[in-house]
């Protein structure tokens, strides 16, 4: 495995930056008002509805804004610093700038679904809440079963804004898996002014992104409306093997003003194939492991000559084998509809309407003898050759195949009276959803491309699909009990009512340890009381202190056969008993911290703005600490992680796990021309308890959460040289564990990026332009990006990190 250096003067480099944060906290200078994209923030509840200000040019928004008059650590991440890391990022990877949060994936863009992490404070990505302007996204599960990731369900270009809740997300958030807080996206509106913008990406591995937009401005009537149109190409091959990564995308917004009232339309579709690499595995005994694990395609000759005449691969390669292809394509619709309404000047009640339709599959053309496959087609074709049975070639084509259909209400009510501002709501949906495992084969004159869809398949192993209801309420009152104390407090119920079936049933001799079908029947879960108790003191220098302890649970997952979910389990008895004894899992955090902001006096004006001083601090500080009870945890019996045959997993609770941690965001600005934001994190999750795998005890009591590092740091520096914007990106991960019982790790890794902006000299006032270009991995380091971990000792799997890559982006508005 490729060893990582940490320069030894890192770790200091660390201590002295939050030595800076601490000092700019108390710092005792005068403050002036607070910004425009503070006041912006000033609603408790921007999850129920987005903000509706004008939009502020990119000049007048911080790279990061921490947001205020909220009872926990929220910062949020404009869509202009977004594109300014790179045209077309994934919103949850420039989270990666954040406080506290670690993104890992193999790719700049951070768009591959397959081999992306995502840890918030100890929380995984699937235990975490995402919505779209309102509209859930479901928990970002690699297999679709209850949403779509965001960069499917928006194009990065049309974002306005991305908010990050870390610890806990508000009452009003749509989502069944909000353990560890919520990434609320919201889109931006059509433009007041007719305008047509076009954006043109080029780079390393032949990326080319093309994005064009037309705004229709708003008509001069007395209740004006507007509308936006994109569209979107992507094409990028993978830096590591021969595939073409990329898609189309659409999306439409239209916006209607009333006299007390707002309609808003929204849909969008987008169609991705995204061909795969495979993970490396890796274990504690290893003489050889590779950087990377390509795919053979399109090298269809070397793919039969690198089997033996049965269909295996060289035992040399041992679990790291080359696969022919891998591919994930997916293809979503997405809409709603949504009403805001001001009843009086002290009532407003918002209500939303929302549809997405998914259909997609995952793909793997893999060897016939690996993994038990030749048991496994045995049960299907007794005494046949089973390399002619499958086309010739040596390979079989394994997928998943998915559909979702679902659709949901969203309404929120809000109301002033005295010192109190209410807000209560409701969300329904309906979510019918199914997975279809399939065997095609791979013929050797007609070998199938990872971009097209098999068809008549040869086995179809199993099919499930679950209907599933959910039913969300919430109350809460922010209390001003004085005008520099506000008491909030709420409640919200969380019901799930899940059925699931299996039309088709593996045949008797498919499913390990003689079980004879997989599980139906339906599980429902009611937590009608998840409290919620937070508070905001205004400092007289408007700094505020800030407090909040709240519960929330995450639902089990309604997935078929697949994953950490009751129905994935290989027998009836299995499900029954885990119906009888388990229970969903529970967070209870606290989090306090302090956000502060200064302005200095315009008596210090003309040096601000040549560049001299410093002229603003902003800061937020937050200590949390989480109790995360009754922790699912899918326990393998296969030893290889992401075997291409499935076991029969134990989903069973395995205890709580104990976080304790502490973020320090601070934006230093001097003048117009240099600003400075670094974000500090330690974190410590700890399981509580050892478990049980059969008769074997496993010793994790003590141990740390894998995967999620103790310590964090990012940085941002962007320097203004007459018209040249200059942005260099520091991100440090350190030590992360491989294993449940920390035997194995990965070391710290720091990587920088840099970004140059350039606005073209032809600027008018019917348009701009504006050049700019984006070196990713400057320094060209190797090492571990994204881990999976799923074992709990002695081996692991890891993606590499993507080498240094150059983009070039020129951009174009026209009104």
């Amino acid at each position: 495995m490729s060893k990582l250096v940490t320069h030894p003067k890192l770790k200091p480099c660390i201590v002295a930056l939050a030595v800076l944060g601490g000092w700019s906290l108390f710092c005792a200078m005068p403050a002036l008002a607070q910004t425009d994209a503070a006041k912006a923030s000033n609603d408790t509840n921007a999850s129920a509805r987005a903000i509706t200000e004008p939009e502020a040019t990119d000049k007048d928004i911080p790279a990061v804004v921490i947001q205020t008059q909220r009872s926990r650590s929220s910062l949020s991440l404009p869509g202009s610093t977004l594109q300014s890391l790179l045209p077309g990022m994934n919103p949850l990877k420039g989270l990666q700038q954040l406080a506290g949060v670690t993104f890992q994936s193999a790719d700049p863009w951070g768009n591959n679904e397959q081999n992306f992490s995502l840890f918030i404070h100890g929380f995984s990505a699937q235990q975490l809440g995402y919505t779209l302007d309102g509209v859930p996204l479901g928990d970002q599960q690699y297999g679709n079963y209850n949403g779509l990731s965001p960069q499917r369900a928006i194009s990065s270009e049309n974002l306005r804004s991305v908010m990050l809740n870390s610890g806990a997300g508000d009452l009003a958030t749509a989502s069944t898996s909000n353990l560890g807080g919520t990434i609320e996206n919201f889109s931006s509106d059509p433009h007041r002014t007719q305008q047509w913008t076009l954006t043109q990406s080029l780079g390393s591995y032949h990326a080319n992104r093309s994005y064009l937009r037309f705004d229709s401005g708003e008509d001069a009537s007395s209740n004006p409306q507007s509308f936006y149109i994109s569209a979107l190409r992507q094409r990028v091959r993978a830096w590591d093997f021969e595939g073409v990564q990329g898609g189309e995308q659409l999306n439409a917004k239209w916006v209607k003003h009333f006299n007390r009232s707002k309609l808003i339309a929204y849909y969008n579709f987008s169609d991705k194939t995204e061909p795969n690499e495979d993970s490396i595995v890796r274990n504690a005994r290893e003489e050889f492991a590779p950087y990377t694990r390509p795919t053979t395609y399109p090298d269809f000759t070397f793919a039969k000559d690198y089997l033996n005449p049965k269909g295996e691969p060289p035992r040399r390669d041992g679990p790291n084998y080359r696969n022919y292809f891998g591919v994930a394509q997916r293809r979503d619709h997405l809409a709603y509809l949504k009403l805001e309404s001001d009843i009086d000047t002290n009532t407003s009640w918002n209500n939303q309407v929302y549809w997405h339709q998914h259909d997609g599959l995952g793909a793997v053309a893999g060897p016939i003898e690996v993994a038990g496959l030749p048991a496994l087609f045995k049960v299907y074709f007794p005494n046949q050759d089973l390399k002619q049975t499958f086309g010739g070639s040596g390979y079989a084509v394994r997928t998943t195949e998915y559909t979702i259909n679902r659709g949901g209400l969203i309404s929120n009510w809000q109301a002033r009276s005295g010192a109190h501002q209410w807000q209560a709501g409701i969300w329904i949906e309906q979510n019918r959803s199914d997975a279809y495992r399939r065997w095609y084969g791979l013929d050797q004159q007609r070998p199938l491309s990872p971009y097209q869809r098999p068809r008549d398949p040869l086995i179809t192993q199993y099919g499930s699909e679950i209907d599933n209801r959910v039913v969300q309420l919430h109350w809460q009152d922010a209390w001003k009990i004085q005008p520099t104390l506000t008491l909030q407090a709420g409640f919200k119920s969380s019901l799930q009512f899940a059925q699931g079936y299996f039309p088709v049933q593996p045949k008797l001799g498919a499913i390990n340890g003689g079980s004879s079908a997989l599980p139906e029947g339906s599980i429902t879960t009611k937590a009608w009381f998840l409290p919620q108790l937070g508070a905001i003191w205004r400092l007289p220098n408007q700094d505020q202190v800030y407090v909040n302890l709240q519960k929330n649970l995450r639902q089990f997952i309604t997935y078929g056969a697949v994953g950490a979910s009751p129905w994935s389990l290989n027998s009836q008895s299995a499900f029954d008993l885990f119906k009888r004894t388990a229970e969903p899992e529970t967070a209870i955090s606290f989090e306090t911290g302090i956000r502060t902001r200064r302005q200095f006096g315009a008596s210090n004006q003309q040096s601000r703005q040549q560049g001299f001083g410093l002229s603003g601090i902003e800061n937020q500080v937050t200590l949390y600490h989480v109790n995360f009870r009754d922790r699912l945890l899918q326990i393998s019996p296969t030893p290889v992680i992401s075997s291409i045959v499935n076991g029969n997993p134990i989903l069973a609770n395995v205890g709580d796990v104990k976080t304790y941690g502490i973020d320090i965001a601070t934006t230093l600005q001097f003048g117009t021309q240099v600003s400075l934001f670094n974000a500090l994190s330690y974190n410590q999750s700890s399981y509580q308890d050892d478990y049980l795998s059969g008769s074997n005890r496993i010793a994790t009591k003590g141990k740390q959460v894998p995967a999620s590092p103790s310590w964090l740091n990012k940085s941002m520096l962007k320097l203004k040289w007459n018209a040249l914007e200059w942005q260099l990106l520091g991100d440090y991960v350190g030590k992360r564990y491989a294993t449940y019982t920390n035997d194995l790790s990965v070391p710290a890794h720091f990587l920088m990026h840099f970004g140059l902006q350039y606005p073209l000299p032809w600027t008018s006032p019917h348009g701009h332009g504006q050049l700019s270009l984006h070196v990713h991995n400057l320094a060209n380091r190797r090492g571990t990006s994204t881990l999976v971990v799923g074992a709990a000792d002695s081996t692991y799997n890891t993606f590499p990190i993507a080498p240094r890559q150059v983009f070039v982006n020129l951009s174009f508005t026209l009104k």
